[in-house]
């Protein structure tokens, strides 16, 4: 767009000073739209960077993060921020915040940029502008669970944590559970090891096939160790996994990050059997909290899980509370079509899996 035709000049991708000066203004952005995320994504290999600044004639700044597909052409791309396997990118702006004008502005330039289909994905606590102003998107909205750190962990423990969660906490507090502690990346085989385990037990345990039950947990939260080792290796010292052992055995595994205000409890991976009695992963959360609040982080974000489910009961008893975030699509016809057809083959599917059971 021209600069003084009452649209914002775009640039595209974003200069990376551009976007650590946007992040230092914006304090609410969240650890999947910092820099560190950012590369490690790029570094898989498989996207190509087309992120977008908007740059007003106020002067006012907004970035939006966005990937294609490195082997598919403009036209037919699926561009996304970020991909599903890579979280909520969404956009970034000064303190957060944006105007109904800009946000309609930035949203309009997505919709008609010609590609198969374009996916935003809001954070949580993104301006409601954005949703807003989204008229000629299609809009979904998915749980996640945040805990307010603010008040310091002895206010975390004694009024956030349900009275179950802290009962859980002392009972592996006598369990003997070993604790280790990584800030260099050397446990992330420990969790990739754990995080296998669990899936075989799954779908032994359900009597699926294991592929489905594979495709169906790392849909949910992919637990791939390249993907993991390209955010430990981004991420430095910010990026923590903690291991439990009992009698010597690895039992719980929790990878977390760090940036800005927020903590992120972000894959957990347990032998179930041997975790649940000793109450391994509500320890190594505790843990992973108090430290969190000890250095100052404000929110600690659990990610998501379908309303009611037991993994989100499990989360509320740790204090987090229900958040949202959303989904802006805008799509094509052809790509209206191939969602159709994709959803008819996973009915088809399912229906047929249970029909063999």
């Amino acid at each position: 767009m021209r600069p003084g035709s009452g649209d914002p000049c775009v640039t595209s991708p974003v200069p990376r000073a551009v976007w650590e000066s946007l992040l230092r203004s914006d304090r609410d952005a969240a650890v999947s739209q910092s820099l560190p995320w950012r590369d490690a994504v790029f570094a898989s290999g498989r996207y190509q960077d087309v992120s977008l600044l908007y740059e007003f004639a106020s002067g006012r700044q907004v970035i939006l993060p966005m990937t294609r597909p490195r082997w598919q052409p403009q036209r037919a791309a699926v561009v996304a921020s970020w991909p599903h396997e890579w979280s909520v990118g969404g956009p970034i702006s000064q303190e957060g915040r944006v105007s109904p004008a800009e946000a309609a502005a930035v949203l309009a330039d997505v919709a008609r940029r010609g590609t198969l289909a374009a996916a935003i994905t809001l954070r949580y606590n993104a301006d409601r502008n954005w949703l807003s102003q989204a008229g000629q998107f299609r809009v979904e909205k998915y749980g996640c669970y945040v805990l307010d750190l603010r008040g310091g962990f002895g206010h975390v423990w004694q009024h956030k944590f349900r009275g179950d969660a802290r009962t859980a906490v002392r009972k592996a507090e006598r369990s003997g559970l070993d604790i280790e502690v990584d800030r260099s990346g050397g446990l992330l085989g420990v969790f990739s090891d754990l995080y296998e385990k669990s899936i075989r037990d799954r779908a032994a345990r359900l009597g699926q096939p294991l592929w489905l039950t594979r495709l169906r947990m790392n849909r949910a939260a992919p637990a791939a160790l390249p993907q993991i080792r390209l955010v430990a290796d981004h991420f430095g010292k910010d990026c923590v996994t903690w291991v439990a052992r009992s009698g010597g055995q690895p039992v719980a595994a929790l990878i977390a990050l760090r940036f800005g205000t927020h903590a992120h409890g972000w894959r957990v991976a347990v032998d179930k059997k041997l975790a649940q009695p000793v109450r391994a992963s509500e320890y190594l959360h505790r843990l992973d909290i108090e430290e969190a609040c000890r250095e100052g982080y404000s929110f600690y974000n659990m990610g998501g899980a379908p309303e009611g489910s037991p993994l989100a009961r499990y989360k509320e008893k740790l204090g987090a509370v229900l958040r949202f975030t959303h989904e802006l699509r805008a799509e094509s016809l052809p790509a209206c079509a191939f969602r159709a057809t994709r959803q008819f083959s996973e009915d088809l599917a399912r229906k047929a899996l249970r029909l063999q059971g």
